[in-house]
């Protein structure tokens, strides 16, 4: 059996993790965002913003973790898993930063496929930041554009989720898939 790989993005604070949470809730095999994870290992070794401090090494460290992910995604035995956030995000991210990557980010993308693509639009009224989310809306809404056009340059047309509450969102993905 094929492991379809079903990514949900979107900028900060538009409800990703909510969702994923949701999904399992309902018993859906997802996997979980890991730049909080990156971010934290990273402070155990003294870099307290490595995405700041670092960018190249943390995105080096995010196409990586991603591309694990990717892979254990295909040892579920389960018609699909949802994944919180895919390679595409890391470019979208270093081009909204304007942060040289090498061809190997490229080619990344090219090469390791998803089948859908789910993007939440943002949404101020559910906007929060925290310890690790520093961005304004603002920004977040320019790292939302990004990821539009970056994940349409390899050539998917991500699935925009109606702004809904996290029941009804989460029900709008599984009826797409």
């Amino acid at each position: 059996m094929k492991t379809r790989k079903i990514v949900i993005t979107g900028g900060p604070g538009t409800g990703k993790s909510s969702i994923i949470y949701n999904l399992e809730e309902k018993g859906q095999k997802c996997l979980h965002e890991i730049s909080r994870q990156v971010t934290l290992e990273a402070q155990k070794e003294g870099i307290d913003q490595l995405f700041l401090e670092k960018p190249l090494l943390f995105s080096q460290k995010l196409l990586e973790g991603r591309l694990n992910q990717y892979h254990e995604a295909k040892e579920f035995e389960s018609d699909h898993v949802f994944i919180d956030r895919g390679l595409p995000d890391v470019l979208a991210y270093m081009e909204y930063f304007n942060t040289d990557y090498p061809q190997l980010f490229h080619e990344t993308c090219e090469e390791y496929r998803y089948d859908h693509i789910f993007i939440l639009p943002p949404w101020q009224e559910i906007y929060t930041s925290d310890n690790e989310r520093y961005e304004s809306f603002e920004e977040a809404l320019k790292i939302s554009s990004y990821l539009y056009s970056t994940y349409r340059k390899y050539g998917y047309e991500p699935i925009e989720v109606p702004k809904l509450g996290i029941a009804e969102r989460t029900d709008f993905i599984l009826s797409k898939i």
